[in-house]
C-alpha cells in the first residue's frame, strides 16, 4: 500500500491529458547511424527464430550480439540499421519480425527517456514523424504501452 503522504506528494505526469502517436512505418526508429542497442530476452530470441523458421542457434549467431551479458539484435555494418529493417527498393521500409518484435520496439516511443519531459518528447518528435500525429492516446493507453500491456 502506498503511504498517504506519498499520494499527496505525487503529481500526475506532464502528459496526463494524453499524447498523439501513429506509427508511419518510416523505419527511422530502426535505422542508424546513431541507434544503439535493441535488447532481446531469451524468450524473444526464440519467438523471432520461430517466426523466421530458423534454429535458436542460427538466430543467436547470425542476428544477435552479446554485450555485457545481454543480447542485442545485430546491426548492419556501415549504417547501423537493425538487421530486420527491410526496404522494398521504392523507399518503403518495414520490419521482417514485426509480429514478434522485441518489447523495446513494441513500446516505442513511450520510453521513460522520451516521456521524462515535454522537451524530450519534442526531441523524439524531431526524429519520428508519428509522434504528435493521429489520435490522442489517453494516459491509461500510454501507461499500458509503456509497460506493453493492454490500455
Amino acid at each position: 500500500m502506498v503511504p498517504f503522504m506519498k499520494l499527496l506528494s505525487s503529481k500526475p505526469p506532464w502528459y496526463v491529458a494524453g499524447l498523439a502517436f501513429e506509427c508511419t512505418q518510416c523505419g527511422r526508429c530502426c535505422a542508424g547511424p546513431e541507434e544503439g542497442y535493441v535488447w532481446v530476452t531469451a524468450e524473444e530470441i526464440v519467438a523471432i527464430a520461430t517466426h523466421l523458421d530458423i534454429s535458436k542457434t542460427e538466430m543467436g549467431e547470425k542476428h544477435c550480439r552479446l554485450l555485457g551479458g545481454r543480447y542485442s539484435l545485430a546491426e548492419r555494418p556501415g549504417n547501423r540499421d537493425c538487421v530486420f529493417l527491410t526496404c522494398n527498393g521504392q523507399g518503403e521500409r518495414g520490419c521482417r519480425i514485426y509480429p514478434v518484435r522485441p518489447m523495446q520496439c513494441r513500446t516505442w516511443p513511450f520510453w521513460p527517456i522520451n516521456l521524462s519531459s515535454p522537451e524530450t518528447w519534442a526531441l523524439s518528435a524531431a526524429r519520428c514523424p508519428g509522434i504528435n500525429r493521429g489520435c490522442v492516446l489517453t494516459l491509461k493507453d500510454i501507461e499500458g504501452k509503456r509497460h506493453d500491456t493492454p490500455g
